[in-house]
């Protein structure tokens, strides 16, 4: 049962921040283990059954990231991270790509949670924007939703020449994106440290399930492309 984060987890992360090094890890590897990997892991196990009850017909499953960085990706970095990330998702051949994710990340500044995609395909993009424009209406009353509150935004790299043809104005600014998520930052504060984060991600992720209803169908579109 997740009970919170502690200090030792936020030391731990400025620590490996500023001492990314192999024999600094090894010397605070088991206040990693204790402290930042198995809290993880206890609120990626409590959400991800959360999420099974939700959508009991979904092939979901939860993951939490590893610390260490991709050697090949270093580009100068040490090789950790010093955040870790959980994600709840459809199995997939590339993961955050072709499928949009739920997420909660933890960093040694900010915190966050949303719904979205790593990078979402050029092909996802065209299925979404094709589907707007064949109905608008369910994406409509998805777009008002979002801006009726206040826990979440949407966001995501911008084309550098938006698309045209957006039905409305109100679903322009999907059209400004090249790949995107709908999410929340925030810096770290005391919800962290308590069994309080477990309800705020579960009211949080209740109201994106929706818009998880929505996207997580566009691979089965047909591609925009076909017959032109």
């Amino acid at each position: 049962m997740f009970n919170g984060f502690t200090d030792e987890t936020v030391d731990f992360m400025w620590g490996i921040r500023f001492n990314n090094e192999k024999p600094w890890f090894e010397a605070h590897k088991q206040t990693y283990l204790t402290h930042f990997y198995q809290p993880m892991r206890e609120l990626e196990e409590e959400l991800y059954g959360w999420f099974a009850e939700q959508r009991p017909k979904l092939p979901l499953r939860g993951r939490v990231s590893r610390i260490y960085r991709d050697a090949r990706r270093l580009h100068g970095r040490g090789p950790y991270k010093d955040c870790l990330w959980l994600s709840v998702e459809a199995p997939a051949e590339s993961v955050w790509v072709s499928q949009p994710t739920f997420w909660f990340e933890l960093g040694p500044e900010e915190w966050s949670y949303g719904l979205g995609y790593y990078s979402a395909t050029p092909a996802t993009m065209m299925k979404l924007r094709a589907r707007m424009e064949r109905d608008p209406r369910v994406m409509e009353k998805l777009t008002r939703g979002l801006d009726r509150q206040t826990e979440f935004s949407l966001e995501g790299e911008p084309y550098k020449r938006p698309k045209e043809g957006a039905p409305s104005p109100l679903l322009a600014r999907w059209y400004e994106k090249k790949s995107f998520s709908i999410g929340h930052y925030e810096k770290l504060d005391e919800i962290l440290f308590s069994r309080a984060l477990v309800d705020r991600l579960k009211t949080g992720f209740a109201f994106l399930l929706p818009y998880y209803d929505y996207f997580v169908t566009l691979d089965g579109d047909p591609d925009p492309r076909d017959g032109r």
